[in-house]
């Protein structure tokens, strides 16, 4: 694939004056196409083969409702097996697992696709995406241990999870971008409902998933949080000059998140650089505290205490409303947040993020009618999307902790 022009344009049927202006964002446009190469095209594949790699997003697309992109990599998966996909169960599993989230907290859908290592691999990924893509909230260090004891290296945890939270990013900026051109004519997914599961899985950590002594946050707060990792990070005298590279910021290297993270180099250096361009680049388009509403909403709403404080602090920093950002994380999605655009902002923001995607034109036109252009919505869709991929890792792969200055 690394000959297609883009990716995200190809699914979204870009047409070429707003493929044009999305490219205002060009670090963005570039690091999600290089996130894909790092993700599903790596020079190494270690112990995460390709064709899993596919198989996986073909199942993410299937259960959101996305046949475009399901198309898309089954295409890539035919040709990796030589045809021969249809013998990995994908149509049944999708079936199965067709949803509608975020759930407020729920039931968790198992697959079985068979004995041998590779089916109990590609179940537990299964198992690990469905959870990922419709309740994150409910990650447990359990479901570490339950992808550790069907063989996965932690090395390809990490890349698994950075693998579907980047298909999470990726399929809402192809929407995001087809309800802009006019090319989707929304209709309600009401039809779509909460897939049957389990209350209890069964999945227990494993001797090498971490417990962390944390205070758990009560609710959502206005202050700082810290943050314990359920994998162990990449010791700093392990880290070589390309993990180093990929920090970007060579004092993150004192955080266990992207140490952790650093497993995967590439795909930390592709995903930080999407995230720099995305919030930081200031030429036009949406204003930064707008930008960080955004990303404040998706993370109330997925249910990220971490992210949800972080950002909350910046979108005030920036020039929002500390009463109306208190409100929301107060209150949650939905909360009058005291103007017209703002409230159409977390609107658009909250429907994006649902699964499947009820982002619509209905939205567009009210932000438009708000005055926001199309470079400003496409800063929207991008905020939030990243946002759907930041708090699918900052949920999946470890838990907040309040510091003791705040117990």
């Amino acid at each position: 694939m690394s000959e297609q022009a883009n990716i995200i344009d190809l699914l979204a049927g870009t047409p070429p004056e707003l493929a044009e202006l999305r490219r205002a964002r060009p670090d963005a446009v570039a690091n999600a196409e290089l996130s894909f190469t790092a993700l599903f095209e790596p020079g190494d594949e270690k112990d995460f083969p390709q064709a899993w790699r596919y198989a996986v997003a073909v199942f993410i697309a299937g259960v959101s409702g996305q046949d475009e992109a399901a198309r898309f990599y089954r295409d890539l998966l035919e040709d990796e097996l030589d045809g021969r996909a249809g013998e990995l169960g994908l149509d049944e599993a999708i079936g199965q697992g067709l949803s509608a989230g975020p759930y407020d907290t729920g039931d968790f859908v198992v697959f079985d696709l068979g004995e041998g290592p590779q089916g109990r691999a590609l179940s537990a990924a299964f198992d690990f995406a469905h959870l990922l893509t419709f309740h994150p909230k409910d990650a447990t260090p359990a479901a570490i241990g339950h992808l550790q004891s069907a063989g996965w290296s932690d090395d390809a945890i990490v890349s698994l999870a950075q693998l579907i939270s980047f298909v999470a990013f990726q399929l809402r900026v192809a929407h995001g971008l087809r309800v802009l051109s006019g090319a989707v004519e929304w209709a309600s997914p009401s039809e779509i409902v909460r897939a049957a599961g389990v209350a209890d899985p069964s999945w227990e950590p494993g001797p090498r998933t971490l417990i962390p002594e944390v205070v758990a946050p009560a609710r959502f707060v206005n202050h700082s949080l810290g943050w314990k990792p359920w994998l162990a990070d990449l010791p700093k005298d392990e880290f070589t000059q390309e993990h180093k590279d990929a920090l970007i910021q060579p004092q993150r290297i004192d955080s266990e998140y992207f140490r952790l993270l650093a497993r995967d180099p590439a795909a930390l250096k592709a995903r930080t650089l999407t995230d720099i361009d995305i919030f930081y680049n200031t030429e036009g388009g949406l204003g930064r505290a707008e930008r960080e509403l955004a990303a404040t909403v998706v993370s109330r709403l997925n249910g990220c205490e971490y992210c949800a404080s972080v950002h909350q602090a910046r979108s005030k920093e920036e020039g929002g409303d500390p009463e109306a950002i208190d409100r929301l994380l107060e209150e949650g999605v939905g909360a009058d947040l005291g103007s017209p655009l703002w409230n159409a902002l977390q609107k658009a923001a909250a429907a994006l993020t649902q699964t499947p995607f009820e982002f619509s034109a209905e939205h567009v036109r009210v932000l438009r009618e708000e005055g926001l252009d199309d470079l400003a919505l496409i800063d929207l869709v991008n905020s939030a999307a990243f946002f759907n991929w930041a708090n699918r890792l900052m949920l999946t792969l470890g838990e907040p902790d309040v510091p003791k200055r705040f117990r």
